[in-house]
């Protein structure tokens, strides 16, 4: 199976079926209006000024205020309009859910070889708000590893491990990929977490996660995991796309289909 947003995968009797997801044109000119945002997470909609973006129903967004970092989903547009601007907030950032390019079925996932298909840059911004000017970070790695085939030399204790496991097959891991050597994975608990490693020849090095633990934890015990049975699948059923890029992304199916489909009211998909 195809799809030009792109998943491949071969059917021995069939003929290739091919789907496309043909997204509206939109114009990037930014257009002031009013706009209404419902918050899933809060069960609550509100109103705010935006005037840095050409918005629609069903662009998500994120906002400043109270609700700032949690992402929205914009359900009403008003362009006729007269406020004082000091009483609201404001749209700071939308969310770019465009994707194109060829994925293949590969368990819970769908990956990509194409480094154009779905950046990590671009799928971070479905979990997580910008970067303010003002965050500051600080990051830091020893020189210890281990090997993906015995996780045991992650030295994690029986009860991370476990919780690891349990994100691991809840399908948390939702993004997933190496370049080069760097690996990056994007893991859900009760916020996204971002799982940075290298990775070399089965050896696993600088594993940190963006949660607050100052050890090994479970998000990156998950991410190990669904490492592992990703590149046994990549291995079995694509390995040569692997070998001659050197970069893989998976994503997982539903986080794909939820941002990447049903988040846009227009355009259509042909299975």
């Amino acid at each position: 199976m195809a799809f030009k947003i792109g998943f491949a995968a071969e059917h021995p009797e069939n003929k290739p079926v091919e789907a496309t997801y043909t997204a509206p044109q939109q114009t990037a000119v930014p257009r002031r209006s009013v706009v209404q945002v419902h918050f899933t997470g809060r069960n609550m909609t509100l109103a705010y000024y935006n005037d840095q973006f050409d918005l629609h129903c069903g662009d998500m967004v994120y906002v400043d205020g109270k609700l700032e970092g949690q992402r929205g989903r914009v359900t009403e547009v008003n362009y006729n309009f007269k406020i004082r601007i000091a009483d609201y907030k404001r749209v700071i950032a939308v969310v770019d859910t465009t994707v194109h390019g060829r994925f293949f079925a590969a368990g819970s996932h769908f990956v990509t070889f194409d480094r154009a298909a779905l950046p990590a840059g671009k799928i971070v911004t479905w979990f997580k708000a910008p970067a303010k000017e003002e965050d500051e970070f600080a990051s830091g790695s020893d020189d210890t590893f281990f090997c993906l085939d015995e996780l045991r030399g992650m030295n994690v204790s029986e009860a991370i491990a476990g919780r690891g496991h349990e994100y691991y097959m809840e399908n948390r891991v939702r993004y997933l990929s190496i370049d080069g050597t760097r690996g990056y994975a994007i893991v859900e608990g009760s916020e996204a977490y971002e799982v940075e490693f290298a990775y070399r020849s089965g050896e696993i090095s600088n594993l940190v996660c963006s949660c607050f633990c100052s050890y090994h934890c479970k998000h990156e015990f998950a991410a190990m995991l669904q490492l592992r049975e990703t590149l046994e699948l990549i291995e079995k059923h694509c390995g040569g796309e692997y070998e001659r890029t050197g970069y893989f992304a998976a994503v997982n199916k539903g986080t794909l289909f939820a941002f990447a489909i049903d988040s846009k009211e227009t355009g259509s998909f042909t299975l």
